[in-house]
C-alpha cells in the first residue's frame, strides 16, 4: 500500500526523498508543507549530486522521527537509530543492488549538475526511480510491521 503512495508521489512530481517521507505522514505526525520542505534537500542522491539515493534518506527521516527521542540524546540512543537505518538500507541494497543513486541510475544518461530535470514522460520512461520509492517504502512499511510500529491489518 505505502509503495504504491510513494510511486504515486513521485509520478506526480516529487522527488524521491520526499516521496517516500509523505507515504509516512500518518504516522511521523509531520503536515505535508514540512515534510515537502525537509526532504526537499535529498532528491538526487543529496542535491541532486548523486550520492545516497533519496528512498534511502527517506526511509532514515521516518525512523528518525519515530525512533529518536531528542531529550535523551545518548550513545545507546543514536546507536539504537543508526541500528535500524542500516538494516533498512541493508535490506534496500540487498533488493537494488546498492544505496548509492548513481550506481542505481548507471545506464540511465544523467550527470549531477544542479539543474533539475523536468518530469515528461521520457524522464519517467528512462529512470527507475518511481519503482525505487516504491521499494523503499515497502521495506520500511515491512520493517515497521516487525517492529509493532503497523499492524498488518493497515497493509
Amino acid at each position: 500500500m505505502r509503495g504504491e503512495i510513494a510511486k504515486r508521489n513521485f509520478m506526480s512530481g516529487m522527488n524521491c526523498s520526499q516521496s517516500v517521507l509523505l507515504a509516512f505522514s500518518d504516522l511521523t505526525g509531520l503536515d505535508e508543507a514540512t515534510a515537502l520542505k525537509m526532504a526537499a534537500p535529498f532528491g538526487g542522491g543529496v542535491g541532486r549530486m548523486r550520492e545516497v539515493c533519496g528512498t534511502v534518506s527517506g526511509m532514515c527521516m521516518v525512523l528518525g522521527m519515530l525512533y529518536y527521542d531528542p531529550k535523551q540524546i545518548t550513545v545507546s540512543e543514536k546507536s539504537s537509530l543508526y541500528a535500524r537505518e542500516q538494516e533498512v538500507a541493508r535490506r534496500f541494497r540487498e533488493k537494488n543492488g546498492s544505496i548509492v543513486c548513481r550506481e542505481l541510475l548507471s545506464g540511465v544518461r544523467t550527470d549531477s549538475v544542479p539543474q533539475a530535470e523536468e518530469r515528461t514522460k521520457e524522464y519517467y520512461k528512462k529512470r527507475p526511480c518511481a519503482d525505487l520509492c516504491s521499494d523503499a517504502a515497502e521495506i520500511l512499511e515491512e520493517y515497521l510491521k516487525e517492529q509493532g510500529v503497523l499492524a498488518e491489518a493497515e497493509q
